[in-house]
């Protein structure tokens, strides 16, 4: 999916959300406790391992492993600079855990390194998904665990069916279908288990769901966006169309397709 994200827009865009991520990552937040609590039951992490948390944002999730597996060392690994600043700047974690930047297509890591790779709401902005996984692997000691969730094509379909109803640019973020991301996996990579469920966020106006995307960084990363402004008219007939999804309730809904995957290295 080289040709739909654009990197540098990702990393750029999540610095800029360090310091209202927090706040407005309920959805986000919720589902790396998920995560958590797919560990495998039979997981042992030793003292002299290493666990790395891939794609870490402000580190909530690597202050959560490091309380889990208090021996253990940790890597919170992120693109955005931006990040990994409020992330040192606010976790007072010691020195079992190491703040690294750097890109998951592309490990600043030794080989066969980590016992256990966790990535919540990360992957899906990478480019190239065997590379990726190729990645984790080479990184994973043999019968490693990865810990993966991430978003499927299906999020935020209301918003897309409202925008292509104005223009053809992409407006909304397309992400990969759970088959495409299985067939992108190395052969020392087997499942242990794969999950998928659609979560849906309900919001009384729109602004309240831009404002939210925008306060967690997670707005358009498409290589084929749209270039300059959108102009009045054409945000006034996307707030006309994406009102048709409006709920008996009143309600406007904003669907997060969750793909969650357990995988272990051979």
């Amino acid at each position: 999916m080289g040709e739909l994200i654009n990197k540098q827009r990702v990393a750029e865009s999540f610095s800029k959300a360090a310091s209202t991520y927090d706040s407005e990552a309920a959805l986000q937040r919720d589902i790396g406790h998920q995560l958590l609590l797919k560990l495998p039951v039979d997981l042992e992490v030793s003292k002299s391992s290493r666990i790395l948390d891939l794609g870490c944002g402000t580190g909530y999730f690597t202050s959560q492993l490091h309380n889990m597996f208090t021996e253990s060392r940790l890597v919170g690994l992120d693109i955005a600079s931006g990040m990994l600043s409020h992330a040192r700047s606010h976790r007072e974690l010691g020195c079992g855990v190491s703040w690294v930047c750097g890109d998951a297509e592309s490990l600043p890591l030794k080989s066969q390194s980590s016992s256990m790779v966790f990535s919540s709401l990360a992957i899906q902005w990478c480019e190239n998904s065997t590379a990726l996984f190729s990645e984790i692997s080479r990184v994973l000691q043999s019968d490693g665990i990865a810990c993966l969730a991430t978003l499927g094509p299906k999020t935020l379909f209301e918003l897309r069916e409202s925008w292509s109803s104005v223009d053809d640019y992409r407006h909304v973020n397309q992400f990969q279908s759970m088959q495409n991301l299985i067939e992108a996996l190395p052969s020392d990579l087997e499942v242990v288990q794969r999950e998928s469920e659609m979560r849906v966020l309900h919001y009384s106006h729109l602004k309240e769901l831009t404002h939210e995307l925008k306060g967690i960084g997670a707005h358009n990363m498409n290589a084929g966006q749209a270039k300059g402004l959108t102009g009045p008219a054409r945000v006034k007939a996307f707030r006309k169309a994406y009102e048709l999804f409006r709920d008996p309730q009143g309600w406007l809904p904003a669907s997060y397709e969750v793909l969650y995957l357990i995988l272990r290295k051979r």
